[in-house]
Parts: C-alpha cells; structure tokens; sequence
C-alpha cells in the first residue's frame, strides 16, 4: 500500500485533501461508531497475526505441538494465536518477527 503524507491544518480547510472529508459523515459518527471500528481493527489485526503465525510454522514445516516446544510455550498459546482468539504479548511478538527472518539462529538459541 501506498503511504502519502501531508499537512492538514484543522482551522484552515483550505488544507483539507479535496473529496476526502465527508463532514455529514464526520458528524453523524456516533461514539458507538467509532468504537466498533476500533473492534473490528483489532479483530482484523488479530487475523492478520492469525496468519502470519500459521504461515511462520508452515514455512517452518513444524507441527504445533513441535512449534510450541521449540519456543517454550504451551500448545495451547499456538493454538489460540493461529485461530486468532488471541493475540501475542509485545515480547512474543516480537520472538515470532525475529523468528521470521532468522528461524536457524532463534531455534538454535532456544535450543
């Protein structure tokens, strides 16, 4: 995806992008709005994680059982991840994008 960056002054309209701003929308927004958008970004991060774990193990032709050992967590956690009914900590978060691209050194670390 494309990421453009501009400045936008919220007092002066002027340096609103055209067609982008849909202010009866903005207004009608209700905070029930805004807060099942928040929902269903979280629920689409977390299968986008879901994912990306499944995926990891795949590449890495491990069975979950083995995948778990391997990191020192329950079968169960690797479970829950890649059926996105949670979502990993900050910490193994970032085990998991490190494993990504060094599996060989994490595993052997871990070893």
């Amino acid at each position: 995806m494309k990421t453009v960056e501009i400045e936008v002054d919220p007092k002066d309209p002027s340096t609103f992008p055209k067609g982008s701003i849909d202010y009866k929308m903005v207004d009608a927004t209700t905070e029930a709005d805004i807060d099942r958008h928040i929902a269903e970004d979280l629920e689409e991060e977390r299968q986008e994680m879901a994912r990306f774990i499944r995926q990891l193990r795949g590449r890495m032709n491990l069975s979950r059982r083995e995948f778990a050992r391997r990191l020192r967590i329950s079968p169960n956690t690797v479970r829950h991840w890649e059926e996105g009914k949670r979502f990993p900590s900050g910490t193994a978060c970032s085990l998991l994008r490190v494993l990504d691209k060094e599996p060989d050194t994490v595993l052997r670390v871990l070893a």
